[in-house]
């Protein structure tokens, strides 16, 4: 059931959002903010949230609150991770800055998926990382620790 009571979130680049109380309250950052400001209809600043990501970062709040079939909600979640690069580890970086757990399991889980079973080699190109190790560090650093390369 959808919350009467709104909440207005701005974003870094001063946007304004309107969100449901119930959808906000799945961060932690928010809560504790509505918390502490009590009845305030003043906007709640997110300094790290840009209003690209901040608009996803809602209909993801929205949708988990609104939907009770999982079937139906993993299925929103795969095609909600359906973007580039840069807007998925934007979106880890704010459900971390907004503590919004849920999110930041789906996406976290989303970048070991796509890390699984490649080399560093294959990582590194993957998300575009510059080797700056010399070829000794990098054969001590595989000694050290060669459990995760069994």
């Amino acid at each position: 059931m959808a919350s009467s009571k709104k909440i207005i979130l701005k974003s870094a680049d001063k946007e304004l959002f309107e969100i449901a109380e119930n959808a906000a309250m799945l961060s932690e950052t928010v809560k504790n903010i509505v918390e502490a400001i009590g009845e305030s209809n003043d906007p709640i600043p997110l300094k790290n949230v840009s209003s690209k990501i901040l608009l996803k970062i809602i209909d993801y709040c929205n949708k988990h609150v609104e939907e009770e079939n999982n079937d139906v909600l993993k299925q929103w979640d795969a095609d909600f991770l359906n973007v580039d690069q840069d807007i998925l580890f934007d979106l880890i970086l704010a459900a971390n800055y907004m503590e919004i757990k849920s999110l930041l399991d789906l996406t976290s889980h989303c970048v070991a998926d796509m890390i699984k079973e490649k080399t560093p080699e294959d990582v590194r190109k993957l998300f575009n990382i510059k080797n700056d190790y010399t070829p000794e560090e990098e054969e001590k650093v595989r000694k050290e620790n060669q459990w995760a390369f069994d």
